[in-house]
Formats: structure tokens, sequence, C-alpha cells
């Protein structure tokens, strides 16, 4: 998938992803991968900085916890802001969506 589209809702899938669970970033590329069936693919030197630029608009908040393997790992975890934005982000997304579906007439290239 050309990766200007999805930039476009990276920010969107990390926080919905989010606020389904708490997540270590790992988790979270591996999580994106099988949801989206490898459609999504991301590297960890992509989602750290979403993650923190997540992080300073308080969408996210960083936390210390052990994981089931004993290790200590950062987990990320939605805030109220965060859910905020997210409801943001997904309206966004489907005014975008009914755009496009809009001038392609609902239909799909294959």
């Amino acid at each position: 998938m050309d990766k200007r589209y999805m930039a476009l809702g990276t920010s969107m899938l990390v926080l919905r992803l989010l606020e389904q669970q708490s997540m270590y970033g790992y988790q979270i590329i591996r999580e994106l991968e099988q949801q989206s069936q490898m459609v999504f693919r991301l590297q960890e030197g992509t989602l750290y900085p979403i993650l923190h630029g997540l992080e300073q608009q308080g969408a996210v908040v960083s936390v210390q916890k052990t994981a089931e393997n004993g290790r200590m790992r950062k987990y990320y975890e939605i805030t109220t802001q965060g859910k905020k934005l997210l409801e943001e982000k997904a309206g966004e997304w489907k005014a975008y969506e009914a755009a496009v579906n809009r001038v392609m007439g609902g239909v799909l290239f294959g």
C-alpha cells in the first residue's frame, strides 16, 4: 500500500488499537498487521514518532509494566483526551471515505 495513503490514518489506527487494550510498541505493530491482514505494516522507526506525538498531544500515556515474559516494557494507554481525538479522526475519516466514494461512484476498481 502506498505510504502516503497509510499516513492519513495511522495515528487513528494506533489509537483504535490502544482503545482495545494497552500495548507495547512491538505488540502494536503485530496487532495492526494481524487485524489488517498484513495491509498495514509499520516499522518501529515509523511507529515510535507517532506514539511520541500522541503522547505530546495528551492522547496516550506510557507506563512501565512487566510483560508476560517477565521483562519490563513501556506500554501505551489511551487517555480520555485520546478517545476524543479518536472520535474526531474517525469522523474525518468517514467524511474522507464518503467523498472518495462520491467521486468514484461507489465503485472500486480491481
